[in-house]
């Protein structure tokens, strides 16, 4: 849709971009394969421009000015021509794309995620500096946890770059498919690839101002004074209040997409709304879980590590499972990690027998489990 349409909001506008970025485990979530699918249609589609996989914000804003288009809005001899600059970025590992450190490349992402209609400029000490006419930018990439963990630090969560972006995250298969070509075979594959290229030729053509009608309005409205006036439990955590802040952006340029997923009219529904609202809370859960490993103390390290093996282990005798996590902590720092998971009720201590066993608390397990032990 590149930035052809928008919902116009007088001092600013809503565009359907996104900083996407799929999180799990290496080789576990396909995640790069995932992405592959996607956009290996939207190459098919004239008129969208990609940008590199790797680069400096100067090239970045390069390919921008590479990308522009003088875009129509109207018919015939009356139509208006704007320029506009639209990539989109498809990254198969986030760390060759945006370097943490780089603080000039995460300002101009900050920046540049808004998409609004300007003649966006940076200026340089030793030249005239980059101008770009009306940028937008889109971006799905992958990563791991752990690179999140190394190289995005705590002051990129509160109101920058982190909140941008929609994590989405997954750490095991949905469904096991050893062979793909065995489930579908080489003609319905390429049947259903050139219809969905189709759909995405018709959404392609879209063009102008969405506008939300009445009752769109209405619940969006009651969905922002409930929004403020209550914080969801699970993102108590002052570190999510930059997304909270901009989970309305998040969610009216979704609505954008699934409307015109739906429809070639230029309309916002309230169901457009709803089903944004219920995709993205849907993601939050999970985002948590994307949020904990960054900026986390070397203590929260140790949990997710001792986690991780009970994950696998089911179950494990107390000092074995020291025996795999000994060349990251001490004992020390062993006993006080498996207290604290205790305390918070992450893990259990079970006596079987003459043996002192550990596990992952669950409801099923710790209902046929005998007492606990404090410690």
């Amino acid at each position: 849709m590149r930035r052809q349409v928008w919902i116009d909001q007088r001092f600013f506008q809503w565009t359907p971009n996104f900083y996407v970025v799929l999180v799990g485990p290496a080789g576990v979530a396909a995640k790069s394969t995932s992405a592959k699918i996607g956009m290996s249609l939207l190459e098919r589609v004239d008129g969208v421009h990609f940008g590199p996989k790797s680069m400096t914000w100067q090239g970045l804003v390069v390919s921008l000015n590479k990308a522009t288009d003088l875009v129509p809005f109207g018919k015939g001899i009356d139509a208006e021509y704007t320029p506009m600059s639209c990539v989109t970025c498809v990254v198969s590992e986030l760390g060759t794309f945006l370097r943490p450190s780089d603080k000039e490349m995460v300002d101009v992402l900050v920046d540049l995620w808004d998409g609004q209609k300007e003649t966006w400029r940076r200026g340089l000490a030793t030249s005239d500096g980059y101008e770009v006419e009306n940028p937008w930018i889109n971006v799905i990439a992958a990563t791991t946890p752990s690179w999140l963990q190394e190289n995005f630090d705590e002051s990129m969560i509160g109101g920058g770059l982190v909140s941008r972006i929609v994590f989405v995250y997954g750490d095991k298969k949905k469904m096991l498919i050893p062979y793909p070509s065995e489930v579908q075979n080489r003609e319905e594959h390429e049947k259903m690839a050139d219809m969905l290229v189709e759909d995405l030729q018709q959404i392609a053509s879209i063009k102008g101002e969405y506008k939300l009608n009445a009752e769109a309005i209405e619940w969006g409205s009651a969905w922002y004074k409930d929004h403020w006036e209550r914080r969801p439990e699970h993102m108590a955590s002052e570190r999510y209040s930059g997304y909270l802040a901009r989970k309305q952006t998040h969610i009216h340029k979704l609505a954008i997409v699934l409307a015109a997923a739906q429809r070639s009219e230029l309309v916002i529904k309230k169901e457009d709304i709803q089903d944004a609202n219920l995709f993205m809370s849907m993601l939050e859960k999970d985002m948590t879980t994307v949020l904990q490993s960054i900026g986390v103390s070397e203590n929260a390290q140790f949990s997710t590590e001792i986690l991780s093996y009970l994950k696998v282990y089911t179950e494990m005798e107390q000092n074995i499972l020291y025996r795999h996590v000994m060349t990251s902590m001490t004992v020390k720092q062993f006993e006080e990690t498996c207290t604290g998971l205790i305390k918070g009720g992450k893990m259990r201590v079970i006596q079987r027998a003459d043996k002192l066993m550990v596990r992952i608390r669950s409801k099923k397990a710790d209902a046929a489990d005998p007492p606990p032990l404090s410690t």
